[in-house]
């Protein structure tokens, strides 16, 4: 039933953009927070950001700060992540993952569930 696909991932430069994309069914999208996760090769997964259900709250990690955004249109039962500024750093899987509970905002991975398959971000010159 529930079901999340992520698209917009490539390759790309150094100080280059992308703009993500996961689009949602089976659930009633705009009740959940959403959140990004990636993971490295070699690497355990990463949280990125997060997103209330309206989208008036939204959470980062220190090493997008100011170079990525995350959105939310849901009335398109879509969720965004602009990427812009990109290093190879920024190289890896890119999931999204919704919340557990309603209305609720959570800071543990653990509280999320049915993550997508991904889309690849690979970035370098």
């Amino acid at each position: 039933q529930v079901q999340l696909v992520e698209s917009g991932g490539g390759p790309v430069q150094p100080g280059g953009s992308l703009r993500l994309s996961c689009v949602a069914s089976g659930f009633t999208f705009s009740t959940y927070t959403m959140t990004w996760v990636r993971q490295a090769p070699g690497q355990g997964p990463e949280w990125v950001s997060r997103i209330s259900p309206g989208g008036a709250g939204t959470s980062y990690i220190d090493s997008v700060k100011g170079r990525f955004t995350i959105s939310r249109d849901n009335a398109k039962n879509t969720l965004f992540l602009e990427m812009n500024s990109l290093k190879p750093d920024d190289t890896a899987v890119y999931y999204c993952a919704k919340a557990k509970g309603l209305y609720t905002y959570p800071a543990n991975l653990r509280d999320y569930e049915y993550w997508g398959q991904g889309t690849q971000v690979t970035v370098s010159s």
